[in-house]
């Protein structure tokens, strides 16, 4: 793949990414969301936490040999996050750092940056008590976050998969992938601040 390839790839998953800014944060009314079906649809519902869990497993397919580690940080996390929030705990600058997530992951993805399982698990583990907490915060109920839970795992093995898929092809797929998921983090960090 030419480089002139890559950035014709890389704008077209941005510019394709997009129109799915206006579905994030389906529950933002305050109404709530219940059941299983509720929290499984959710984090699949918005670019903002969709793109970083795919992220989480394609960087630690790309970069390390244990990659379950980040991503069992992050679901972990989440859940923390997630619970914290519906006992009414509320995070500071929970979207600006959500989309932070999404620029951060990105860069460090199309880097190809390797750092020890344990950085990245700690640096997933951070991110995902904020994507908890939004979640946390419009879903109700035991078995909505069980959903989610299960969803972010769901999603986690996807990029675990296509990591491993790109990563066998061509060093420049994932660069590829994770400066497109960075264009799409700077217009969420932009729109949040």
């Amino acid at each position: 793949m030419t480089k002139k390839s890559a950035l014709r790839f890389t704008l077209g998953l941005a510019v394709l990414g997009l129109p799915a800014l206006a579905l994030a944060h389906v529950g933002g009314d305050g109404a709530g969301h219940h059941g299983l079906a509720a929290g499984f649809t959710h984090p699949l519902t918005g670019i903002d936490h969709l793109l970083p869990m795919l992220l989480i497993g394609l960087w630690s397919a790309t970069l390390t040999r244990r990659v379950w580690v980040a991503p069992l940080a992050f679901v972990a996390m989440l859940l923390v996050g997630a619970l914290l929030a519906s006992a009414g705990m509320t995070l500071p600058a929970v979207e600006p750092v959500i989309a932070l997530s999404l620029v951060l992951l990105g860069a460090l993805l199309a880097a190809r940056t390797a750092w020890p399982a344990a950085a990245m698990a700690a640096l997933a583990a951070l991110f995902a008590l904020f994507h908890g907490a939004a979640h946390g915060a419009e879903l109700q109920g035991l078995e909505a976050l069980s959903g989610m839970v299960l969803a972010t795992a769901l999603l986690h093995g996807i990029g675990l998969f296509a990591g491993q898929a790109l990563r066998r092809h061509s060093a420049w797929w994932p660069r590829a992938a994770g400066i497109a998921a960075s264009l799409v983090g700077a217009v969420l960090l932009y729109s949040a601040v």
